[in-house]
């Protein structure tokens, strides 16, 4: 009889890294760890960090995410998580934000598995049906989830990105009234599937929470993607294959070679990152 040896369950430990103050908004902060709790394995901790506390001129991230500028600014908390995060002993890095920002960034600088909101829906997608569509509740997102897209090499795989009608204030209160947002959801994946795709990825992970929350994960014969369960799939698989295989980043070329820790270091103090 052949007999398969299994090792001991070990934890994995994902840093989770909001683009929003978690603290601003408590009942969608509730409602992401709550989901969190149904999505993970009983061997995974998710720890949950936003960004830092008076970010953001409002509760709302949306008004800066409109300018490449600002989120390119924003970006060099989540390359500070992701330093951290491999510093301090997690298994892997979980950027909660459709833009993906400072994936390219991050996983230039840790080891650590480092999967984006983003890139994870649309690999899921893929696996799923033949073209997805993206519903952003910001309306200058569609220009950069295009390029995102480009990038990622899936312009074939994507029917198109579209903004969904509603605003984040909308779905923020949603979480207390949700059959009328749901509702509005359901109308602008319609028009969606009327443009090709035959899978739906929720813009953004609020709307996304909402969504799952309530049990939403077909619009009529096509699937809604859970963005966040797939990011923190991908999170543990990544996890599962280094194990297993010792399988790491690849190191070649411009985006992807780790820079020296040490130069890395006396940048962060010079910029003053390092107190992020």
């Amino acid at each position: 009889m052949l007999r398969l040896q299994t090792r001991s369950i070990m934890t994995i430990r994902i840093w989770h890294q909001s683009f929003t103050v978690l603290s601003d908004l408590p009942a969608y902060e509730a409602a992401l760890a709550a989901h969190f709790r149904t999505l993970a394995r009983s061997d995974t901790e998710i720890v949950m960090h936003g960004m830092r506390a008076g970010t953001y001129e409002t509760e709302y991230p949306g008004t800066d995410i409109r300018h490449h500028v600002i989120q390119h600014l924003h970006s060099s908390q989540f390359i500070a998580g992701a330093l951290a995060a491999e510093r301090t002993g997690f298994d892997a890095y979980a950027i909660m934000s459709i833009p993906d920002v400072g994936l390219t960034e991050a996983r230039a600088l840790v080891d650590i598995p480092v999967v984006g909101y983003g890139e994870s829906a649309m690999l899921t997608a893929c696996a799923l049906g033949a073209k997805f569509g993206i519903l952003t509740f910001i309306d200058d997102l569609p220009e950069l989830i295009a390029d995102n897209v480009a990038r990622y090499g899936l312009q074939a795989r994507c029917a198109a990105s579209r903004p969904a009608g509603f605003s984040f204030h909308d779905v923020l209160a949603g979480f207390a009234r949700p059959a009328p947002l749901i509702e509005r959801f359901m109308v602008a994946a319609r028009a969606l599937i009327g443009e090709g795709a035959d899978v739906i990825i929720p813009g953004e992970a609020p709307l996304n929470v909402l969504l799952a929350s309530n049990n939403v994960n077909r619009v009529d014969d096509c699937p809604v993607i859970d963005a966040i369960g797939a990011t923190i799939k991908m999170a543990e698989t990544l996890v599962d294959l280094r194990r297993a295989t010792g399988v790491m980043p690849s190191r070649k070329g411009y985006f992807r070679r780790r820079p020296p820790a040490r130069r890395i270091e006396e940048l962060m103090r010079f910029y003053q990152l390092d107190q992020l």
